[in-house]
């Protein structure tokens, strides 16, 4: 009986405390039998160290890591890379329940479609039954995403495996020899759009990323983001969102994606100005002011994702791109904004 390739699973922590615990439960009954562990706890100040060695896997090889303060989801995920010995990477959000035949779904559907980079599978929500949380994510023309499925109820049109333009961090199986290629996350990002990022480069690099619903998990959404300031978490996802337009866009895109783009990002902290929401409007100022000011170092990585693209954006945005959705982009800003309302009185 040929054996099963290695799958390496990261699971990066920052004081997740009784939901990470019942991440690693699911992980233990997993039905799938060559994979190892490998945590990269960002400082957790909860005790969420105790609940990793109590985990008790029979045949698991675990690796811990421990970061003294909080580094990002990107560079601890980049960390838990280096020491990975898996033809596969699984990355893993902390808050996560995952179903016993996980692995063997992915690396089946992995080791017969030797293109594939990425595979996502289908993330439910694990507090509203019968909910999405994600079922991938489209790039449109306005340099900002359709987030396919998102908090819709689960239908027969979220049952169809399709290409995407990303999977979500929360859950994603990498072909190995993608992340030797094209390199994981760019760890300047820290946290926010560090996935896209990299499905970007996953794309240019000639392979696919698709979402692939024959396996499920569930996600506590929100469960880390909740604890952070949501107006730095906004200006860091919009920075992030603009360097990576910068660095994976072709020449022409540049002016017909990239640049209406960052007039967009202007306005709207104009928008914020008049209405005297001075936070706000520094979110998005500060989006755009923190690429000016690291624009050399920007360059740089641009031309190094443009040496190794062998796709054309026409190539990629045919199979990844969809329209825009005025509706669905009026509604996303207002759930950007209910959230701020909701730390503001929580």
């Amino acid at each position: 009986m040929k054996r099963q390739p290695l799958v390496s699973v990261i699971v990066v922590n920052w004081n997740g405390g009784e939901v990470f615990r019942d991440c690693l439960v699911s992980l233990a009954k997993l039905t799938y039998k060559n994979w190892e562990l490998i945590v990269v706890d960002n400082g957790s100040t909860d005790g969420s160290l105790l609940e990793i060695r109590k985990l008790q896997i029979p045949n698991v090889k675990l690796h811990i890591m421990r970061n003294k303060k909080n580094l990002g989801f990107a560079p601890a995920n980049n960390q838990g890379v280096k020491v990975a010995k898996g033809k596969y990477v699984l990355l893993l959000n902390n808050d996560t329940k995952v179903t016993p035949d996980l692995l063997d779904v992915l690396v089946g559907k992995m080791e017969i479609e030797k293109d594939l980079g990425v595979v996502q599978p289908k993330i439910f929500l694990m507090d509203k039954e019968g909910y999405l949380d994600n079922a991938g994510s489209y790039l449109t023309r306005t340099g900002l995403l359709q987030h396919w499925g998102y908090m819709a109820k689960d239908g027969k049109e979220y049952s169809q495996e399709r290409e995407i333009f990303s999977a979500k961090g929360a859950c994603m199986l990498i072909r190995r020899t993608v992340i030797d290629e094209v390199g994981l996350f760019d760890a300047d990002f820290g946290s926010y759009f560090e996935e896209t990022d990299f499905c970007w480069r996953v794309w240019l690099s000639g392979a696919r990323v698709v979402y692939y619903p024959a396996a499920h998990i569930y996600h506590k959404v929100g469960f880390t983001s909740r604890k952070m300031d949501q107006v730095r978490v906004t200006l860091v996802s919009t920075r992030n969102r603009i360097s990576s337009l910068f660095k994976n866009l072709g020449d022409i895109n540049l002016m017909l994606i990239f640049l209406p783009h960052v007039v967009f990002i202007l306005v709207l902290g104009f928008y914020y100005l008049i209405r005297f929401q001075f936070k706000k409007a520094w979110m998005m100022w500060g989006a755009v002011l923190w690429n000016m000011v690291y624009l050399q170092k920007l360059i740089v990585k641009r031309l190094r994702v443009q040496r190794m693209r062998l796709k054309r954006d026409d190539e990629i945005f045919e199979k990844t791109m969809r329209p825009v959705d005025l509706g669905e982009m009026f509604g996303h800003f207002r759930k950007v904004e209910a959230n701020f309302e909701e730390t503001k009185t929580g």
